[in-house]
């Protein structure tokens, strides 16, 4: 039986790596039906092929590429895609999302999910191209950086126009945070899906596509496209889309600090001094160049940089997110713009997570000025802070996993393990995953955001940006006006449990769907009602025109995750924070003095999830109203259930 729904390619492609055949297949109703796409999609089929035995880096675990229905569709921001299996950083659920155009091209080419299974016994890649895919030799790539990676395929076909998402030397060494990097200098970054890419032997995925999406409604869909356009041309938004344009993301390392909330000095305290000199306003003046955008993408908050003098010259390229700047620069005590753009460009050639990176050498960078390392450890290398010659040196040990780079390319979790004394007291992670650029002493549902993101210290699962940005009307329509005063004040801890599962659930849909963050948290435009609107007429699922069926899908979405990681040990115990930001008050800036409640919020979040307060274990009640009942017959012997 073919598949049914409009707005998908149809098919998936289910890849034995170790024989080295390439099966393709018609896609599974249920999965559009139940999950929708993405990431929904992606943790039904995890959940069904591995399981707690089933080690990261091992032939058995299985590594996803996926797309959803909105993904290469008329509407914006459509030109995301994601990765997903265990990560071998965190050990738990991993999942990745990157935007520019790979994504759309693998539609294209005629699928929807790649699913890689063993380990090939040469180095391949996989191309697609108009209903047609095979595993091509990489041999000859092997070892070379991405952006020569990506030109040698495109040379190879002949062809200039093929998309890749391809490996550097770092996820073929099996650095832990190791990532993805999708035309040229976008990243799947997080959880380190590099490493489980590079153990398969598998360099990337190349596509190059004219197949045609259908729409089940044309009429219909583009008027519902239409309408939530016309969302976006609201004059409410109309200073956050502008910011975004002018500015990119880079707009944030200003508006955080402002706060308190920048991740500064390894998380010591959570305001820079300097900001200024790494900010939005001196990258416009100075380096930006131009503007760019994603595939489909109507608000265009990419962004292109030159340094043509100086020690980090660059020709034209893309620029660093608020992240990467936080990353290199706050966070060691960086405030060379410069080198911070060139720690950003050579992360995206040799394949690094520059949050992990930039995160796990302001740990080491502590533990220098501890005296826990020294430069016998560090093969001469001073670590102190701000030492940009320093970070330029250790992006290359990490990535080669050479001298004490062998140690930081496990993370800070593990790094901290090998090193031994205090040095755990300085990692500040959450079940492995090193803290993005939030701090949440300054903001109460970050803190509950880090703990319950199912792959760790993340703020792209449930991240509630309603209280930073002041919008009282989406507040009192989304939880009503009893509740606004206390869910606007962001140190305050009331609501927030309401708030960061709300959020959570959201996310779930924009993940699955696939789209951009930028338009559901910042500025918060889309919400539930836009998937009401857009899906029926798309894909033909009917169903999906019920309020009701749609907050149940984002609600199986979400517990299914987290069930991915109960049955791998995840209890109430590791939805907790590091130390220093549950227990060190903020020491200064804006925030100072402040300490996120998180028990409280906890609680209050467990009660909306339908979750066991004291472990956090789901109901078996909440699990069969989402008709996962094979959740229950696996983790109830487990006694995971109540």
């Amino acid at each position: 039986m073919t598949f049914p729904y409009k707005g998908y390619a149809g098919k998936y492609l289910d890849i034995d790596l170790t024989k080295g055949v390439v099966h393709k297949k018609d896609m599974e109703k249920d999965w559009a039906r139940l999950f929708l796409g993405g990431t929904g999609i992606s943790s039904k089929i995890l959940w069904e092929r591995t399981n707690a035995k089933t080690d990261p880096l091992s032939p058995e675990n299985v590594l996803i590429a996926g797309t959803g229905p909105l993904t290469g569709v008329m509407f914006s921001p459509s030109g995301r895609m994601m990765f997903a299996a265990r990560g071998p950083l965190t050990g738990v659920w991993a999942e990745s999302h990157v935007g520019g155009f790979f994504g759309p091209e693998m539609k294209y080419a005629g699928f929807d999910f790649v699913l890689f299974n063993g380990r090939s016994k040469k180095p391949v890649y996989l191309f697609m191209r108009d209903g047609h895919a095979e595993l091509r030799d990489a041999t000859h790539i092997w070892g070379q950086e991405t952006d020569i990676t990506t030109k040698m395929i495109r040379e190879e076909h002949k062809d200039p126009t093929i998309e890749t998402a391809v490996i550097g030397p770092a996820g073929e060494n099996g650095v832990l945070y190791s990532s993805i990097t999708v035309d040229f200098y976008r990243a799947a970054g997080r959880a380190g899906l590099g490493a489980v890419m590079g153990s398969k032997n598998v360099k990337g995925l190349a596509a190059s596509g004219a197949l045609g999406l259908e729409a089940y409604d044309m009429d219909k869909f583009l008027e519902a496209n239409e309408q939530e356009m016309a969302k976006l041309r609201d004059p409410l938004w109309k200073d956050s889309l502008a910011s975004l344009r002018k500015y990119g993301t880079t707009d944030l390392v200003a508006v955080i600090n402002e706060i308190g909330r920048l991740p500064t000095k390894n998380h010591w305290t959570g305001f820079y001094e300097q900001a200024d000199d790494i900010g939005p306003e001196i990258i416009a003046e100075k380096y930006r160049i131009a503007q760019e955008a994603c595939h489909g993408c109507a608000v265009g908050c990419k962004y292109i940089i030159q340094v043509k003098s100086g020690d980090y010259p660059t020709d034209p390229v893309g620029g660093p997110e608020y992240e990467t700047i936080m990353a290199f620069g706050s966070n060691c005590l960086n405030n060379d713009i410069e080198s911070i753009f060139y720690l950003g460009k050579r992360c995206d050639l040799l394949g690094l997570d520059t949050i992990s990176c930039g995160k796990t050498i302001g740990f080491a960078m502590e533990l220098y000025e501890k005296g826990i390392l020294t430069e016998r450890d560090t093969g001469g290398l001073e670590l102190s802070w701000g030492n940009k010659e320093a970070q330029v040196e250790l992006v290359e040990l990490i990535a080669k996993r050479e001298g004490i780079g062998k140690i930081l390319a496990n993370g800070v979790r593990k790094a901290a393990e090998q090193i031994g004394g205090d040095a755990w007291k300085y990692a500040v992670h959450v079940k492995g995953l090193e803290a993005s650029g939030q701090d949440p002493r300054a903001h109460q549902s970050i803190g509950l955001t880090y703990a319950t993101n199912v792959r760790g210290a993340d703020h792209l699962r449930s991240l509630s940006s309603l209280e930073e940005l002041g919008y009282p009307d989406i507040v009192i329509e989304r939880f009503g006006e009893e509740k606004a005063d206390a869910i606007l004040d962001i140190m305050s801890p009331k609501y927030k449990g309401q708030v960061v599962w709300d959020m959570e659930d959201l996310y779930a849909l924009v993940d699955s769907a696939v789209i951009c963050k930028y338009t559901t948290m910042w500025p918060p435009v889309f919400y539930f009602d836009t998937f009401v609107n857009v899906i029926p007429s798309l894909t033909g699922m009917e169903e999906w025109s019920d309020p009701r069926y749609v907050r149940q899908t984002a609600e199986r979405i979400s517990h299914l995750r987290r069930a991915f990681n109960h049955r791998l040990g995840v209890t109430r115990k590791e939805e907790t924070l590091p130390p220093r930001l549950l227990k060190e008050p903020m020491p200064t800036g804006p925030a100072k003095g402040g300490l996120p409640d998180l028990d409280e919020m906890l609680d209050e979040y467990y009660k909306y999830r339908g979750c066991d307060r004291e472990t956090g274990y789901p109901l078996e009640s909440k699990l069969l109203d989402l008709n996962l009942d094979f959740v229950v017959d696996e983790l109830k012997p487990l006694k995971m259930i109540k």
